[in-house]
């Protein structure tokens, strides 16, 4: 791997810009404020915004209509969401979805879809979670059989907390087949007959949905070629998911550290006491860390020839230090704010909510930290 270049080109300092200004523009938390008191839904015309800026398609080949680039620069565009609590799930549908299908789609399959995702006409949703699947990608008990002619499937299960589930156009549906060592994968329409989309609403004020398959019917031609890359497409998508925690992160650190220069407590800001310099010093260390981790994951994603297992361990290092350091952030933010940051008149709590059900999303951290070590033969 290339030493990791630590500061940005002039066009990925472009696109940041672009991005702060977006989001700076289109409300920034006090649109997650605006929206939260009613059903969580993706807004659609939000989502064309972002696709007229060219993000839907950044991560995208370019023979597919998207701009050929990698996580590296989608991950400037997801600390800027994180920064913002942008309520929008960029990760699942760009990299989860979109690029799930890129990864496990064959040529007509990806022709079919992937170009109205970079215009920002359509929206791909994995879904793959199951009760009692703790991570594992290839728990699945919905199941694949032949349909009377021998030639389609039918599907039958339950798929849960299955992000973007309630307003995507197409489902990438996991679902093993008799005798199968493995998942398959199936391109479900999300009008199909039989499935039944129940939306959700989570602590982070995200929508998801419990997606159910009775007896749905889909064709030969649904079924996706290369379902064992499901596993490098949930990576990739982990990798972005830090790229957004970590502007999480540095914005609740900014305003605790705001807030400790500007509360006043005998006569003086509380920030000079000794005491919680030491804890915020504790805590920019900590981020620091965590955004070492970030940058060589995301190189690591952009490498396409690199092992799966090297992008495990990318992925797992990034997440378990990303999970933990939002999480004790947002956590040290609230008690530094006292008693106000337990109400809803100030931000931290709100990065709070979204670090506790990030920590949980693709493997919470005790969970990479044990796939780490175990693919470092400990």
């Amino acid at each position: 791997m290339n030493p990791i270049r630590l500061t940005w080109s002039d066009d990925q300092q472009l696109i940041e810009q672009t991005a702060q200004q977006f989001f700076a523009e289109h409300g920034g938390i006090a649109h997650l404020r605006s929206t939260r008191s009613a059903p969580a839904t993706l807004s659609r015309e939000r989502w064309r915004a972002m696709a007229e800026l060219g993000w839907t398609g950044i991560a995208l080949d370019e023979g597919v209509g998207g701009l050929g680039l990698g996580l590296t620069d989608l991950g400037l565009i997801l600390s800027e969401a994180g920064k913002h609590l942008a309520p929008e799930p960029l990760v699942e549908g760009l990299l989860l979805g979109a690029r799930g299908l890129s990864l496990c789609g064959s040529v007509e399959q990806q022709a079919a879809w992937l170009p109205k995702v970079a215009t920002g006409e359509a929206v791909v949703a994995l879904a793959y979670t199951e009760r009692g699947g703790r991570y594992d990608v290839n728990h699945c008990k919905t199941t694949a059989a032949l349909d009377d002619a021998g030639t389609g499937y039918v599907l039958n299960g339950a798929k849960h907390a299955v992000v973007l589930g309630a307003d995507a156009d197409v489902l990438i549906v996991s679902a093993r087949e008799p005798n199968g060592d493995a998942p398959s994968l199936f391109l479900v329409p999300a009008d199909a007959t039989g499935l039944t989309r129940t939306p959700q609403s989570r602590i982070d004020h995200r929508s998801s949905a419990i997606i159910e398959l009775d007896g749905v019917k889909v064709g030969p031609s649904a079924r996706l070629p290369k379902p064992n890359a499901l596993q490098r497409a949930v990576d990739i998508a982990t990798i972005g998911l830090c790229a957004e925690l970590m502007g999480g992160m540095r914005a609740a650190f900014d305003m605790t550290l705001a807030y400790l220069k500007d509360r006043q407590q005998f006569g003086v800001p509380i920030g000079s006491f000794q005491a919680l310099q030491h804890r915020a010093a504790n805590l920019y260390v900590e981020i620091e860390l965590a955004k070492s981790a970030t940058m060589m994951a995301t190189r690591a994603a952009d490498i396409a020839v690199i092992p799966d297992t090297q992008l495990q361990q990318a992925a797992s290092l990034a997440k378990a230090r990303c999970s933990d350091t939002y999480l004790h952030v947002a956590y040290e933010g609230v008690q530094m704010f006292g008693g106000v940051g337990m109400t809803d008149e100030f931000d931290i709590g709100l990065h709070l909510k979204r670090a506790r059900a990030a920590a949980q999303t693709f493997g919470d951290s005790a969970w990479h930290r044990e796939r780490w070590a175990t693919l470092a033969g400990y």
